[in-house]
């Protein structure tokens, strides 16, 4: 088990926006974190990141409270919103940056990002501008693909597909079934689109005002359920 979630909750004021009583995921699960605005998703994710704190309960990666210890920041990479960017660099100088952290030369990392031209579709690289001069999708391309260049054991991503056009929403989806091939990364994806998330996720939590209504592994009926529920 890579993640254990006890008596979590979040409270703001007079309101709670996430009250999980308890979930636990597996090393290797590719996870889908749904629901509608409000539901807590990226309230959850910055607690799992130790971006915020709980109100009450804990949140353990291998065993560890992600507040106590920092060790499960050796082994986790997200990418959550471009606010994860350092915006005054051009990508290059970003992929070099994150790729020194974790060792690599830039060699490494040109040959690293070369997996990744279809993906960028000859808008990210030479292009002679800053990140923070490109549109909201170029930018979750970079932070995805550098969250990536992490081999991380635990990836966490917000709303991957937003702002990215169809043909890269299929490449994306491309890239993040490729990673399920081994038993190694664990996958924690939230997102409005219940078709990609079905699609790419094994496994589906859906949030409602900060509680787990439904979790529940995927097959070919999930879509359909999960549009249901929505409809309703």
């Amino acid at each position: 088990m890579i993640l254990e979630i006890n008596k979590l909750k979040k409270i703001y004021g007079d309101k709670t926006v996430v009250n999980i009583n308890q979930l636990q995921i597996q090393q290797g699960e590719t996870v889908g974190l749904v629901g509608n605005n409000g539901a807590g998703k990226t309230t959850f994710f910055r607690m799992l990141l130790d971006l915020i704190r709980p109100s009450e309960g804990e949140i353990l990666s291998k065993s560890e409270n992600v507040m106590l210890s920092g060790q499960w920041k050796d082994y986790t990479a997200s990418y959550l919103d471009e606010g994860f960017l350092i915006d005054y660099l051009t990508p290059e100088e970003y992929f070099t940056f994150i790729g020194s952290l974790h060792n690599l030369s830039i060699a490494d990392v040109q040959a690293y990002l070369l997996k990744y031209n279809e993906f960028f579709n000859g808008e990210i690289l030479n292009s002679g501008k800053y990140i923070r001069d490109f549109s909201k999708g170029n930018q979750n391309k970079v932070g995805i693909a550098a969250a990536l260049m992490q081999d991380p054991e635990l990836l966490v991503l917000d709303e991957p597909f937003a702002n990215l056009d169809p043909t890269t929403q299929i490449r994306l989806k491309t890239i993040l079934k490729s990673l399920k091939g081994g038993k190694r990364m664990t996958t924690f994806i939230s997102s409005h689109d219940l078709n990609h998330v079905t699609d790419v996720c094994d496994r589906i939590i859906l949030l409602e005002k900060g509680l787990v209504i439904k979790d529940f592994h995927t097959d070919e009926n999930s879509l359909k359920e999960l549009e249901e529920y929505f409809s309703e």
